[in-house]
């Protein structure tokens, strides 16, 4: 009886105590929470008192795929139910695989995307990702533009459709595929006080971006796109501007007073015209890259008072004694990209 009730002593006395269970329960619960969501709430099959810890996860991490579009909506909905954290930290939804050509299934595909946005609304969520599918685009809806939670946002082929955006305290937005007009974008602007970081990929529509903000200070531009064959260049106004990176085909974007940019990244990437009747080839390579080069010193000179200047290998196929050279692709004077 005696030896009985020692060895249940020292069985209690290994235990943790309630404190440090606890406290490794909140670590383990961190830990969950930098997976994707489906293989957090896996892992958490390994122990039965794991079992409670997905409803305290506070970073949700869902991705979609084709064949597999219901059961893994039936898992987002099921984990959002289950959920029993008060606020969430970070919500990403990644919908591009998805290839929805049963239209039938469109409405729950609008369900899910407007439950998600709910959900990071009602649990004022600090971080959003949603990264729509081309075909099956989204808008983003009022409640999220006006959440006072949210501190980044990153979305994808998501439109604002002329949406109310109050955005006081966001501090960095990263926007794809996204199609704004002039006015547009300066509203974005302006309803952004407290913006720090800007990035815009595969974006079309405005020829002018003026930030005047002395609070953002980190822009990055990739692959801007023109409309309709439009040669407008997209001309940068931001005298505050410390970190400019631009990159994509060509010299689209031109900077006009960015007086202000400590470092900045230029990664160009040219190809030679071709597909163009022979007769005419050598005339329209030499004046196209004519252009070029004009536009290449013009931004090198306007980045003039950067430390730190980060160029790709665009630059090293690029010779400044270009008048002496001839092009690989059609023979043609002045041509600095041949290999």
């Amino acid at each position: 009886m005696e030896m009985t009730n020692l060895k249940k002593q020292k069985v209690t006395e290994e235990e943790p105590p309630k404190g440090i269970s606890k406290l490794l329960d909140l670590l383990i619960v961190h830990i969950l929470s930098l997976l994707p969501t489906k293989d957090a709430f896996r892992t958490c099959l390994v122990s039965p008192t794991w079992q409670h810890l997905p409803t305290l996860i506070d970073s949700f991490n869902f991705t979609c795929s084709t064949d597999r579009e219901r059961e893994d909506f039936s898992f987002i909905h099921n984990a959002l139910a289950h959920s029993g954290s008060p606020k969430i930290i970070k919500f990403q939804l990644d919908l591009t695989d998805l290839n929805l050509s049963d239209f039938s299934f469109r409405p729950e595909y609008e369900t899910l995307i407007s439950r998600c946005f709910s959900f990071a609304v009602e649990r004022e969520a600090e971080n959003v990702v949603l990264w729509s599918q081309y075909s099956n685009g989204c808008t983003l809806p009022e409640s999220l533009s006006t959440c006072s939670s949210l501190i980044t946002l990153d979305v994808k082929h998501c439109g604002f459709n002329n949406t109310v955006i109050s955005w006081n305290s966001r501090k960095s937005i990263k926007l794809g595929h996204l199609m704004l007009n002039d006015d547009e974008m300066v509203k974005l602007l302006s309803d952004c006080p407290a913006l720090e970081t800007m990035e815009l990929y595969s974006y079309t529509g405005f020829h002018r971006l003026e930030i005047n903000s002395l609070k953002l200070k980190t822009l990055k531009l990739k692959d801007y796109v023109r409309m309709g064959g439009n040669r407008d260049d997209l001309e940068i106004l931001a005298p505050y501007i410390q970190h400019l990176e631009i990159s994509g085909e060509d010299l689209e974007c031109r900077p006009v007073d960015v007086s202000s940019v400590v470092n900045a990244k230029l990664i160009y990437s040219f190809a030679c015209i071709k597909g163009i009747p022979s007769t005419y080839v050598e005339d329209c390579c030499r004046d196209y890259h004519q252009v070029v080069y004009t536009l290449a010193q013009d931004n090198l000179q306007k980045l003039g008072y950067a430390t730190d200047l980060t160029i790709g290998t665009w630059f090293t196929q690029f010779r400044w004694d270009h008048c002496t050279m001839s092009c690989a692709h059609c023979s043609s004077k002045g041509c600095p990209f041949q290999n």
